[in-house]
């Protein structure tokens, strides 16, 4: 990525959690993130003692918009966490700039982007924020089989990570306050066994070869869905902004349930039993019934909440080939009358 620092961690989640733990997050604090994403990146700022509150996504997207950001950020915010949704990321020199405005942090929730760039720079290099944060779970467009990774340029932040990943222990002789022997270590922090094992690492070097190879398949399974769906008016695909190169983690397509006479629970049945299996990403953080226990309800988020409505998630792996796509496509066209 081109970042001076990187921390290795068991999964995305984790790396979520200890980097909000990194900015001393005190009660009151506020961060805020888009409905628009898994749970992880809300539950983070939580976990590190802050509070959450969401912006509203673009709908041509599916990332956080800015102009929704501003109307959320209060004395109380601290921090921001973009999530770089299906691979392609947001705006993030006008994100920066925002961030500098009010003085916040800024974490790339990027477990969807690794391989993607933005103006040319890849993502993770933290030119525009003070950590990012991938996931390499099975599914992602690289694996470990399960783990994660923090990006930084700031040294202290990793240090401060890499003690957080380690039960909160330090062996460095330079920042103990006593050292009895090459034995010794102390506990600075409270911290958590977060770390990645030997096993998800080598699987991960050997996985980086093959990132470019990765990224540049899926973006062809991308257009070939593009090519198929144009023209249809039942069907859409998100639009990818023109500073953007996604590594797409995902392919959601958009239904057009004005014109379409199916539900969606319809679709997905019928679906299923032509083979053809797909998902939703994301049922909206804030309609959960723990967030809505925190005071959010149906109707805070419109357009977050109509994307849910319309999304259905596109198989999109790396061994999906041309023929599969063709295939996949024509079922579709078929169910969704």
């Amino acid at each position: 990525t081109g970042a001076k620092y990187a921390v290795a961690v068991a999964n995305g989640t984790a790396a979520l959690h200890i980097a909000a733990l990194a900015l001393d997050l005190k009660p009151g604090d506020e961060g805020i993130t888009t409905p628009n994403t898994f749970l992880a990146s809300a539950n983070c700022m939580l976990l590190a003692g802050g509070s959450v509150t969401f912006a509203d996504i673009d709908p041509r997207t599916g990332n956080i918009d800015l102009h929704e950001i501003e109307k959320k950020i209060t004395p109380k915010t601290k921090v921001l966490i973009p999530v770089h949704f299906a691979g392609q990321s947001c705006d993030m020199e006008a994100l920066v700039a925002l961030a500098r405005k009010h003085n916040l942090f800024v974490i790339e929730d990027a477990a969807h982007a690794i391989g993607s760039e933005y103006k040319g720079v890849k993502v993770g290099s933290c030119a525009y924020s003070d950590m990012a944060i991938f996931s390499f779970h099975p599914v992602k467009t690289m694996t470990t089989g399960e783990g994660g990774a923090i990006m930084t340029n700031n040294k202290d932040l990793y240090e401060k990570l890499l003690t957080l990943r380690t039960i909160g222990v330090t062996r460095d002789p330079a920042r103990m306050l006593q050292n009895d022997g090459p034995w010794y270590y102390q506990a600075h922090l409270l911290g958590f066994n977060y770390r990645m094992t030997d096993m998800q690492a080598a699987l991960g070097l050997s996985q980086l070869k093959r990132l470019d190879c990765f990224v540049q398949h899926r973006r062809a399974l991308v257009e070939r869905y593009r090519a198929l769906f144009a023209g249809d008016q039942r069907f859409s695909l998100l639009e990818e902004e023109s500073y953007s190169k996604a590594a797409f983690h995902l392919c959601p397509l958009l239904i057009n349930f004005d014109v379409v006479k199916r539900s969606k629970k319809e679709i997905f049945a019928a679906l299923k039993d032509r083979g053809i299996h797909v998902q939703v990403h994301y049922i909206p953080v804030h309609t959960q019934p723990f967030y809505q226990g925190r005071g959010f309800k149906l109707g805070d988020y419109p357009h977050a909440e109509a994307y849910y409505q319309r999304a259905i998630s596109l198989p999109l792996y790396y061994d999906l080939s041309t023929r599969d796509i063709n295939h996949i496509v024509s079922v579709i066209k078929e169910v969704v009358q």
